[in-house]
């Protein structure tokens, strides 16, 4: 009888917490709401309003002062954005968005948003797209592109002179079972591959120890580090996530402080094999995208130009 009693009063107090437990979820998703509708839409309209006013004749301290506003907006608004991913990652209710893209198309539009602060920094940057990566595949290119802008990014703003270098391959079967275990990474079957790219860069690096830090919450490599310079953040760690559910992994390799790093990350992608499935989207001017000096720039094309796509990258240009 009284094991009989504990057991109901374990019961009694495991339906408690399991109440509580549902309530802090329902208040957490209402403060969201609030965030998603009441926050970034004068977010936005801050931003907005901050673009066109710089447009407009300022004197030099007035275009610092709309400078500053515009840069502290677009953090928030990217941590507001970031929150909510992860939120969503971490209820399990974020769905990848399967489409037919330009891969190529994808990649030239990442490396062109990060193009204006690379130049202003002075740094170089190639993007190598390997003879076998296909020119169309299927997968959720929003994502990829979120992606690819957190790790270049990254890679821009902890280097202060030097080079950047983004590599775009098909992750080789023997490749795949050398870096991780197999069960890690099942073979890709017909219809489908693994991309592999590599972003290295010449920065300050950093040390193997602080390397599990990087894909933390809001954590940030020692004090005593070269990379404290604003390094936490939600931008690694969302990725770790999306890549996980594109069925890939990422990883970093540094030899230490001030000897650069590489990161690399692998995605399982679908083949294309109905040219005629891509969806017509606007075709970006051949003109230059902004101003800036093109030989801190520059393609190493292993392949012909095939036109490449638009992609919808507003809030990533933003937030750059």
């Amino acid at each position: 009888m009284r094991a009989h009693d504990q057991l109901m009063e374990q019961n009694i107090a495991l339906d408690v917490a399991r109440q509580e437990a549902e309530m802090a979820i329902r208040a957490r998703n209402d403060f969201l709401a609030v965030m998603n509708h009441e926050m970034r839409t004068p977010m936005h309209a801050v931003i907005a309003l901050c673009s066109l006013l710089l447009e407009t004749d300022l004197t030099p301290e007035q275009r610092v002062m709309i400078e500053t506003i515009l840069k502290s907006s677009n953090l928030l608004a990217t941590l507001i954005n970031d929150v909510l991913d992860l939120s969503r990652l971490e209820d399990g209710i974020l769905e990848l968005e399967n489409g037919t893209f330009n891969l190529h198309g994808i990649l030239r539009e990442a490396v062109n948003l990060i193009k204006p602060i690379a130049s202003l920094k002075k740094l170089s940057i190639t993007l190598a797209l390997a003879l076998d990566l296909p020119i169309l595949a299927v997968g959720d290119a929003k994502r990829l592109i979120q992606i690819l802008l957190n790790v270049a990014g990254n890679a821009v703003k902890f280097t202060k002179e030097g080079h950047i270098s983004i590599e775009a391959s098909v992750a080789k079967p023997e490749y795949v079972r050398d870096c991780h275990p197999p069960e890690m990474f099942p073979m890709p079957s017909d219809g489908q591959f693994y991309l592999r790219v590599q972003v290295r860069d010449t920065g300050c690096g950093i040390s193997p120890q602080d390397i599990p830090l990087v894909f933390t919450k809001f954590a940030e490599a020692r004090p005593t580090s070269n990379r404290s310079t604003g390094g936490e953040g939600l931008g690694l760690a969302i990725c770790r996530r999306f890549i996980q559910l594109m069925k890939g992994n990422i990883w970093i390799e540094s030899e230490g402080s001030g000897k650069g790093t590489t990161v690399t990350f692998v995605v399982k992608l679908g083949i294309c094999n109905h040219p005629n499935a891509l969806p017509l989207l606007p075709v970006p001017p051949r003109g230059r995208l902004n101003k800036g000096s093109d030989d801190l720039f520059r393609y190493k094309q292993f392949r012909g130009d095939d036109g490449g796509i638009s992609v919808n990258a507003q809030r990533y240009q933003r937030s750059l």
